[in-house]
């Protein structure tokens, strides 16, 4: 039987029209058109109450991060579409991280992350196109033992970067996204040749 990868794309924004969510969905048929299985997930469908330990103990581990946990366990990769806010992560996104990190009885540590492949991309109206958030995504997943490949995506002055359909105006764009979710794909292939 051959192997397929299951991949889970998301945005780190719940914004009805986010650009993050148009991007992460590129880079999703560009995995597919490698062979992925690919599930798209918009957070805004799991809605999460801040992380808070006390929350945790008293109530244990929402569904809803336990519907996320599940959604990411049972994935071999992720692409992920950062927005920036202030230089660095989204709250949205942060709090699912974290929820999705709590244990649950006999879980592994870090189940929902360890030895999984990502591929991390942001668009920004800004002119940097959200690099700056990129380089703290890429560090908490690296901590969480994610293997973050090298190549990444920023999308600047986004506000003018897609198209009514939803690709981008930018060809070369477009197909550059394109290969960062199949690159996740291939890898993840290869991996488990």
């Amino acid at each position: 039987m051959s192997y397929t990868p299951k991949v889970l794309a998301f945005a780190g924004s719940t914004r009805t029209g986010s650009f993050n969510k148009q991007l992460v969905k590129i880079a999703a048929s560009g995995a597919k058109s490698a062979g992925a299985e690919v599930t798209y997930l918009d957070l805004r469908d799991l809605p999460l109450p801040l992380f808070d330990e006390d929350l945790e103990a008293a109530k244990g581990i929402p569904e809803n991060a336990i519907t996320l946990k599940d959604l990411m366990k049972s994935h071999d990769g992720f692409l992920i579409a950062a927005p920036e806010y202030n230089s660095s992560i989204t709250g949205v996104l942060k709090n699912a991280i974290d929820w999705a990190s709590r244990p649950m009885e006999g879980e592994a540590s870090l189940a929902c992350f360890v030895d999984k492949v990502a591929a991390i991309m942001s668009a920004s109206p800004g002119a940097l196109g959200g690099l700056r958030g990129l380089v703290h995504v890429r560090s908490i997943l690296g901590n969480l033992r994610v293997l973050v490949i090298p190549s990444q995506i920023a999308v600047m002055k986004a506000h003018e970067a897609f198209n009514p359909d939803g690709s981008l105006k930018d060809a070369k764009q477009q197909t550059s996204v394109e290969e960062l979710g199949a690159k996740v794909a291939t890898i993840l292939a290869k991996l488990n040749a």
